[in-house]
């Protein structure tokens, strides 16, 4: 069946650097995980999808602890990438604060320029019954447009619409976690553009990220937009499984990112996760 979850939560947005993930248990201490996002915390208490139905029908309340509050926050996070990511604007949950039958969001805004932070508010729900539907997600946000990656986002743009030379990479990050500064725009808007992906796939029962960008390619611009080919490597952290797509993805500062054609790879049964980055 279809059910509600609302969270609060902190986002943070990063250009450079590796998020830290708190989560904070009503009044009590918070408990941290200084790690990438892509890492799968262990020892959590993972509930099933009955279980957390039953908790916030009986209590009202879902547990900022447990892990189906992480999903649930997860899933907001990449609406909001979906709505306000670029190369130079990635979107992280950074802390639930507590879940409940509302939901409010707090966010925190971080990058080279500086640092804001703001509130949100979001609804969402995962649709039941037969089929795969994408969750539905509310949010209303103060705080997100008041950092300015503009210009970045602009010198960006600019070097890259009329360059004679289209850029590639691979293995980003590579085997060792790292990755050429130059790489860290294009890394950022594989994720962005990843967030789609995994807004559209998700639902009470998993928990995506980005796990690397196996190649991109950037092909001719057409209409003011930059475009490129994408190879990611999903990483759903409740099967463990690494899953593969190719994406057609499209970016101007003006009309922002968009993905015009996404197809799923065969399975990798041997895949694993790449480390950890670092800066």
């Amino acid at each position: 069946m279809g059910w509600t979850l609302l969270i609060l939560l902190v986002v943070l947005t990063v250009v450079h650097g590796n998020p830290t993930v708190m989560v904070r248990t009503g009044s009590g201490p918070t408990v941290g995980f200084d790690q990438h996002p892509n890492s799968v915390p262990l020892g959590e208490d993972i509930q099933t999808t009955t279980e957390v139905v039953e908790e916030v029908m009986t209590t009202g309340v879902l547990n900022p602890s447990h892990y189906p509050a992480r999903r649930a926050a997860t899933v907001v996070q990449h609406y909001l990438n979906t709505r306000y990511g670029s190369p130079y604007r990635w979107i992280f949950l950074s802390t639930v604060h507590s879940g409940s039958a509302e939901v409010g969001v707090e966010v925190e805004d971080q990058h080279t320029l500086g640092s804001v932070s703001g509130q949100c508010s979001a609804e969402l729900f995962f649709p039941g019954g037969e089929g795969q539907s994408a969750p539905q997600v509310q949010a209303s946000c103060e705080g997100l447009h008041q950092s300015n990656t503009t210009a970045q986002e602009e010198a960006f743009y600019q070097q890259h619409r009329a360059s004679n030379n289209l850029v590639s990479g691979n293995n980003i990050p590579d085997s060792y976690g790292h990755m050429e500064p130059s790489m860290k725009p294009f890394w950022q808007l594989g994720g962005v553009a990843s967030s789609f992906i995994m807004l559209r796939e998700s639902n009470e029962s998993t928990l995506y990220n980005m796990a690397q960008v196996a190649n991109f390619t950037q092909l001719e611009t057409e209409k003011d937009q930059l475009r490129f080919n994408y190879h990611v490597l999903l990483h759903e952290m409740i099967s463990q499984e690494i899953i593969h797509w190719k994406l057609l993805v499209t970016w101007s500062p003006e009309q922002g990112v968009q993905v015009l054609q996404t197809e799923l790879q065969p399975k990798c049964h041997h895949c694993e996760a790449p480390p950890n980055t670092t800066n």
